[in-house]
């Protein structure tokens, strides 16, 4: 009897996805729109997987130059949700069909302006951005129970994801690298990359560091892009962002 490594094996795995919904029938509409999308978060979602919802598309479209467009933006699709005609086109140009039916979270809507700053906090402002990553295949959004804990530092392309849990740091997290989890985020060290907590809809959860200075902070599905000087008060500094309403706001630890 020999041991012999097989040469492959199937194994489960969580893959994060951009949740692109279609709204209008409109081909030269939607490319136009996701023109500005991509201009306005720079190149923060380049490379990211994308699904495609059309499931509450009205009216044709022109598939192979929505493909094209989101190839040119560096954005691979992986799959479709969408249902008769829409379906069988999209599947005709080799995409497959994912269900999006169950998952926990909805597209994020239009951010709305920022609540006037209260005290020592600050909002940021609202950057229209493409939908929020929703987890592909749907996850359960049960309770975080245990906490995932990473050394750092973490380097430019690497990923961390900590399931049904929160997630601490201990280290550095680069420009370039991701933190995500279901619950808050702890990053003992500076924050440089991006960072998202309540990836599964959770819009009690936080983002604590003790250095901040990120690329980009998201909290149940509301993204920021930091593109703009923060105030003296939280950049390079310990700080929490949690989510009120739809707008992301940013206190100092130290008040």
């Amino acid at each position: 009897m020999t041991n012999e490594t097989p040469a492959l094996d199937f194994k489960s795995a969580t893959l994060y996805a951009i949740r692109l919904v279609l709204h209008k029938g409109d081909t030269e509409a939607l490319i136009s729109t996701l023109a500005k999308r991509m201009k306005e978060s720079s190149t923060f979602f380049e490379d990211e997987p994308v699904v495609i919802d059309a499931t509450n598309l009205e009216g044709s479209i022109d598939w192979g130059k929505l493909l094209n467009a989101l190839k040119s933006h560096r954005l691979p699709v992986i799959g479709v949700a969408a249902a008769g005609e829409h379906l069988f086109t999209a599947k005709a140009f080799g995409l497959n069909e994912v269900d999006l039916s169950a998952s926990p979270i909805k597209p994020a809507s239009e951010p709305k302006p920022a609540a006037p700053e209260a005290n020592a906090g600050q909002a940021l402002p609202a950057v229209a951005i493409p939908p929020s990553p929703a987890p592909v295949p749907v996850l359960s959004n049960e309770p975080v129970q245990t906490t995932m804990v990473v050394h750092g530092p973490l380097r430019s392309g690497q990923r961390i994801y900590a399931r049904q849990r929160d997630l601490i740091v201990m280290g550095l997290v680069s420009q370039g690298a991701e933190v995500i989890a279901d619950g808050n985020i702890h990053v003992y060290g500076p924050l440089r990359g991006k960072a998202m907590a309540g990836a599964l809809g959770d819009q009690r959860a936080r983002i604590f560091t003790t250095q901040f200075e990120p690329e980009l902070v998201a909290v149940a599905g509301v993204y920021r892009v930091v593109d703009t000087k923060l105030s003296a008060n939280v950049h390079k500094k310990a700080a929490m962002v949690f989510l009120d309403g739809q707008a992301l706001n940013i206190t100092p630890l130290d008040q």
